[in-house]
């Protein structure tokens, strides 16, 4: 009797294109992508006192640095929004775009010896770390809701609008531009290490060419332009304009930001799935 034959569950090949992403390969590895982010929950903070706490601390110290620096010394115009929430805006969602891209920079070099024993989507690592980044963030996010309640009902201070709703798009866009630059530099760097380097110093600059401590509305006008070719600024000029009702926010901004991310997105996928097939010759 002629056994029925087994359908294959994994298909290796040499060579493919370019732009094929298996994202049903991918789905059949969420048990993998899962673990992943826990264990990074975990262990980043298994050994320290105050634990997930941390996540707290870290923005209010920077924000008390930057009221100093910015709002007490610098004395930037905020358009009369509470400096505390208009601060702690700008590094909620700075810090999940920073520390997501940073770390999917150099996800190539830090799993190398995984990568060379197990076979699993490579496209899984940088998902993970996304998806990390997002629980960090939410717990952040909490705390500037937190403050935007407070200022919104206690001190009536600030007027949200409808445009909070536009939140979770706006969380995507972030993590898609994070995966798309960092898996840029990730692939770059397996040849060409000077780059990691270059990473950290130019997210530094970067924070400065991005709305983080200020509104497009302060910047001289003859700056305005090449500010809002960066494609964060949509994004952090919206969800202010949504959580603390002011800035110059215009809807074109935010498809310049749509569109711009899309490119860098897709440009990034292309060059992942070209280097993941060769990069443990050169890492």
């Amino acid at each position: 009797m002629q056994q029925s034959k087994q359908p294959w569950t994994e298909i290796i090949q040499s060579k493919s294109s370019l732009f094929s992403v298996n994202l049903a390969e991918v789905w059949r590895y969420r048990d993998l992508l899962f673990l992943l982010v826990k264990r990074d929950f975990i262990t980043f903070y298994k050994q320290t006192i105050l634990g997930p706490i941390w996540f707290f601390i870290q923005p209010l110290l920077t924000m008390l640095v930057y009221i100093i620096l910015f709002g007490q010394i610098a004395k930037i115009d905020i358009n009369n929004v509470p400096q505390i929430a208009f601060f702690l805006s700008g590094i909620t969602i700075w810090n999940y775009f920073s520390e997501s891209l940073t770390k999917i920079s150099t996800v190539f070099k830090d799993n190398a010896s995984v990568f060379g024993k197990v076979y699993f989507p490579r496209l899984i690592m940088p998902l993970s770390i996304v998806f990390s980044g997002l629980m960090k963030f939410l717990v952040q996010f909490t705390l500037f809701i937190i403050v935007v309640l407070y200022y919104t009902y206690v001190e009536e201070s600030i007027h949200p609008t409808i445009w909070v709703l536009a939140t979770p798009f706006l969380i995507l866009l972030m993590a898609l531009f994070a995966l798309g630059i960092g898996m840029i530099f990730s692939s770059l760097t397996t040849k060409y290490k000077d780059l990691t380097f270059l990473l950290t110093f130019g997210i530094q600059l970067f924070m400065y060419a991005t709305p983080v401590v200020y509104p497009i509305s302060a910047m001289p006008e003859r700056l305005k332009w090449i500010i809002k070719l960066n494609p964060l600024s949509g994004i952090f000029e919206c969800f202010r304009y949504g959580y603390l009702g002011s800035g110059t926010f215009e809807t074109s901004d935010i498809l310049t930001s749509t569109a711009l991310i899309s490119v860098l997105f897709i440009i990034g996928v292309i060059i992942f799935n070209k280097v993941e097939k060769d990069f443990m010759d050169t890492v």
